[in-house]
């Protein structure tokens, strides 16, 4: 009787604390980090951003599934547009989640975590020209 308890208390937690996310990553003290609390609460079923500590929907493959923000850089002025528009793919992400003071915040997140896990490719190498010209 008593294990049972317990294992019904450890699932009420992991319900209650999102089960499957790390939570927010952001320190406390960051001006970003009302915008990674916001992005927790409203994106996480769609996107993943580690610095929120939200993983998505394990299944990408799925039209509704949100980037994987970790992956795809983005500019503040791309991250107000989506929020507004409803994304930029035919409006797959419901329009306005968040507003005002609150979309600015989120974007201001979006746009200072996203795109950490990309890897710039080489520009290409120079090489120097000793050709004189007549």
């Amino acid at each position: 009787m008593r294990g049972a308890l317990l294992l019904i208390a450890v699932a009420a937690v992991a319900a209650a604390t999102g089960c499957g996310t790390k939570g927010v990553q952001v320190a406390s003290d960051d001006a970003t980090y009302q915008g990674a609390q916001i992005f927790a609460q409203r994106c996480s079923g769609c996107h993943t951003l580690s610095a929120a500590g939200t993983e998505g929907s394990a299944n990408r493959s799925e039209r509704v599934q949100g980037p994987n923000l970790n992956q795809r850089p983005e500019t503040m002025a791309d991250v107000i547009y989506a929020i507004r528009n409803g994304g930029f793919s035919g409006a797959i992400m419901p329009q306005n989640i968040v507003v005002g003071v609150d979309a600015q915040k989120v974007a201001a997140f979006v746009s200072k975590y996203a795109g950490q896990d990309v890897s710039e490719a080489p520009a290409p190498a120079q090489t120097a020209t000793s050709s004189s010209a007549p």
